[in-house]
């Protein structure tokens, strides 16, 4: 595994439409982050849930008509500019979705550069043995971040990604121990991205890429 340089800017949601990934891809960030879920033997890229078998969608206050025309992995794979690397967040707990990400990533030729995360660690284990594949544990509460710590402790990692609520100097530190890349969504102030990258966060997963970028890029241009 190759380390970004640091830091590195992720498009959140980006990948989860083509023009949402076209607009990432045009301001130059280097990582777009797409919701993987399995719905009717199908990957479907979205963030929005579905009510068990119904095909209602919906998140929070949101809800959406089921009747378009729905993402599907490999179109996105197709889609995905030379220089853009794709995170896949593997939502749910079927283990069918890991196994169905690795078919695809392993029977069809890509130049992407891929990395998957998931906050239901078990999806994550077969992507373990695909050696152009990143692997990244996800952390969205505290006792999840207490399993980690104990888990890991004295072994190293390709990388972890931690909800910014649970991160200070201290965990930021532990969590360098453990782990190659530290990231940390949703960073959508300069404030908080200067504060994370001090602590030592290298992936910063923005909702407002256009907000956080040129901080990156000034801290990388001042660093490289």
């Amino acid at each position: 595994m190759a380390v970004p340089s640091s830091p590195f800017l992720v498009a959140h949601g980006a990948g989860n439409d083509v023009g949402s990934l076209r607009r990432a891809e045009a301001l130059g960030v280097p990582w777009v982050e797409a919701d993987v879920r399995l719905y009717k033997k199908r990957l479907e890229v979205r963030h929005l849930k579905t009510v068990g078998p119904l095909p209602i969608l919906w998140d929070r206050w949101r809800l959406a008509s089921p009747f378009g025309p729905r993402l599907l992995v490999p179109q996105l794979l197709d889609a995905l500019g030379p220089d853009t690397e794709l995170m896949l967040d593997l939502k749910g707990r079927a283990e069918r979705t890991a196994a169905l990400v690795v078919s695809e990533l392993t029977t069809r030729p890509r130049c992407a550069r891929i990395t998957v995360c998931a906050r239901n660690w078990q999806l994550l284990e077969p992507f373990s043995r695909l050696p152009d594949v990143t692997v990244v544990y996800s952390i969205g509460s505290v006792r999840q971040l207490q399993r980690f710590l104990r888990r890991f402790a004295g072994k190293r990692l390709e990388g972890v990604s931690v909800h910014r609520r649970l991160l200070d100097r201290k965990v930021v530190g532990e969590l360098a121990a453990r782990a190659e890349i530290i990231l940390s969504w949703p960073v959508n102030t300069l404030e908080l991205a200067e504060t994370l990258v001090d602590w030592g966060v290298q992936g910063l997963i923005s909702d407002v890429p256009e907000v956080v970028g040129p901080f990156v890029a000034c801290r990388t241009g001042a660093t490289g």
